[in-house]
């Protein structure tokens, strides 16, 4: 049985700022335009976090009754570690995905009816990640679909749900905190890539090779920096974004110089701490603007 540490361990807290990022760069650019409304970005919030953790139980009950998480380097794994059963961590997966559901529906009976549809495409790719027969986690499109869900659905919903629109400043943040949340996830998959190939799961890591995958996550971590020059346009004070680079180039360190398995760990931290500290100052700047 186990522990609530072992329970919240498996929850993947340090995948946590790939779901609050996003809320932060949305608010921030509907602050831009004059319409943030408080009230939604906390239940955005909650929505986001909600989702992310029901993705993280959802794959590991996926992976751990497909056996791929059985040899595991990284973050617990419930099933995979028989702490917790198959069954349990499913119903823990299906709660926290249906509490993101309920939130949503609140969100859309103030805003529009079609954003429903957007809803079941996120819980249904929340599922299929890893879930179903053919998860196209398996086949190299994980990076794709967080690029999607948690950078371009997660912030210009966050901005559409409180300004009831979308600009150029909610998109160009939404490209960079895509590609900052697609680098975390290739962070976690260049570490796994020898047991994923034993597997037979075939990220888009696997695919590529170890030295591509590498430079991947270079590019990937460039982007929001790059973003931050041009939502300057918006604001000056976007530059602040910029102040988040020496942790960007920490996260890239073991990347750059070749670490494998563990080594990788303090690269997947320092990527997603990035993620969250440039985010937090680009939300901060366009609020101000």
């Amino acid at each position: 049985m186990a522990t609530a540490g072992q329970w919240i361990e498996g929850a993947r807290p340090r995948t946590l700022p790939n779901a609050i990022a996003p809320v932060l760069v949305g608010t921030g650019a509907a602050a831009s335009i004059g319409g943030a409304v408080w009230w939604k970005a906390v239940l955005c919030l909650l929505l986001s976090l909600s989702l992310i953790i029901g993705v993280n139980y959802a794959n590991d009950y996926s992976d751990g009754i497909r056996g791929t998480d059985d040899e595991r380097v990284g973050p617990l794994r419930l099933v995979g570690s028989k702490l917790a059963s198959a069954a349990a961590v499913r119903n823990a997966a299906i709660a926290c995905l249906a509490l993101g559901a309920v939130i949503g529906l609140v969100l859309v009976a103030t805003t529009a009816w079609w954003l429903i549809l957007v809803g079941a495409a996120c819980l249904a790719g929340a599922w299929f990640y890893t879930g179903g027969r053919n998860p196209y986690g398996y086949s190299g499109f994980g990076e794709i679909a967080v690029f999607v869900f948690f950078g371009l659905v997660a912030v210009l919903g966050t901005q559409f749900v409180q300004a009831e629109r979308v600009d150029w400043a909610g998109l160009v943040g939404a490209v960079a905190v895509g590609a900052f949340s697609s680098a975390v996830l290739v962070t976690n998959n260049l570490r796994d890539i020898p047991t994923d190939t034993v597997s037979g799961k075939l990220t888009l890591a696997v695919r590529l090779g170890d030295t591509r995958t590498r430079t991947l996550h270079i590019v990937l971590m460039a982007v929001p920096f790059l973003a931050s020059l041009a939502l300057a346009a918006r604001t000056p004070f976007a530059l602040a974004g910029l102040l988040a680079l020496p942790l960007a180039v920490r996260a890239n360190a073991p990347v750059r110089s070749g670490q494998g398995g563990p080594g990788l760990i303090p690269a997947l931290r320092d990527t997603g701490l990035a993620l969250l500290v440039w985010s937090l100052l680009t939300a901060i700047a366009l609020t101000v603007a």
